[in-house]
């Protein structure tokens, strides 16, 4: 089986170069090999390699420039995951492909199902929501995953700009009305591998049964001040930071935020018989893994 990965620089595309490589022959790309500003251009490269499985963790994630650059993220987040979907269905190809708890705006006030409606409140979010629509009227086989504060310990996320604000600082502020699924990039990608693995026989086939859109993100949620207080509660042992409650308004941002867009994760444990640990542990081997 041939496999094309897309965004291998990226925390999730790392951690998925390394999980994938084992399923089959991957070829594996990212920016400036491969722009996906320009659609054309990597439908052009899809036509070298010819996959069998498309995995696409390319995505325009900056969440407050988006904002400022809606074309951009348009191209990125909707326009290029058209086109690919659109060459999987004319050459009988699986997408695989990841999306945001951020489609939603977080006013339901419990965790969000696959059938929930969604309502994003920001650029990221609404292209996001409109590349899984192209996916999906593509007609193409697919398998979409929501997931939800996705971290590592490497690149720009959550979790290294805690431990750098606790460099700086004894005392720190984090919000507490922010309520997720905080979900670690290595094993959101160990888990996309389980479940190519269940269908490595005939991935178009095991997919055109159990493909689909899936909410998929660390078990169980928090609010990003009992985020941040786990952080530090993994590396500060010897030394007190000080985590103080903040609300989101008294941090203004040009993008909303959802504040409760933890994501309901059981349509996929029922379906693959699989499921993201818990968040509290995930983070634990984060840490443990970490050089």
């Amino acid at each position: 089986m041939k496999i094309f990965l897309f965004g291998k620089n990226g925390q999730l595309g790392w951690e998925l170069n390394r999980t994938l490589m084992c399923l089959g022959e991957l070829s594996a790309l990212d920016y400036p090999e491969v722009n996906f500003e320009k659609p054309k251009d990597v439908i052009n490269i899809i036509n070298q390699i010819k996959p069998d499985l498309i995995v696409n963790a390319a995505a325009y994630t900056d969440v407050d420039k988006a904002e400022e650059e809606p074309d951009k993220a348009r191209l990125i987040n909707t326009e290029t995951p058209g086109e690919i979907a659109r060459w999987c269905k004319k050459n009988s190809a699986v997408i695989i492909h990841y999306s945001t708890d951020y489609v939603f705006d977080g006013t339901k006030g419990s965790p969000y199902t696959e059938q929930d409606q969604p309502n994003p409140l920001n650029v990221y979010g609404e292209t996001k929501l409109a590349g899984e629509v192209a996916i999906q009227q593509s007609e193409a086989i697919h398998l979409i995953l929501r997931t939800a504060w996705v971290y590592s310990m490497r690149g720009n996320n959550f979790v290294i700009k805690v431990l750098e604000w606790a460099k700086k600082s004894d005392i720190i502020r984090v919000v507490d009305d922010q309520i997720s699924n905080p979900t670690w990039a290595r094993a959101l990608a160990e888990i996309t591998a389980d479940v190519i693995a269940m269908g490595i026989e005939d991935v178009r086939s095991f997919f055109d049964r159990k493909g689909g859109l899936y909410h998929c993100a660390g078990d169980g949620y928090c609010s990003r001040y009992d985020w941040a207080r786990s952080i530090i509660g993994e590396t500060y042992t010897g030394r007190a930071v000080k985590i103080l409650l903040a609300k989101t308004g008294e941090f203004p941002c040009r993008a909303v935020r959802p504040l409760f867009s933890v994501l309901d994760c059981r349509n996929f444990s029922k379906t693959f018989s699989i499921r993201l640990l818990n968040w509290r542990e995930q983070l634990a081997l984060a840490f443990q893994s970490s050089p």
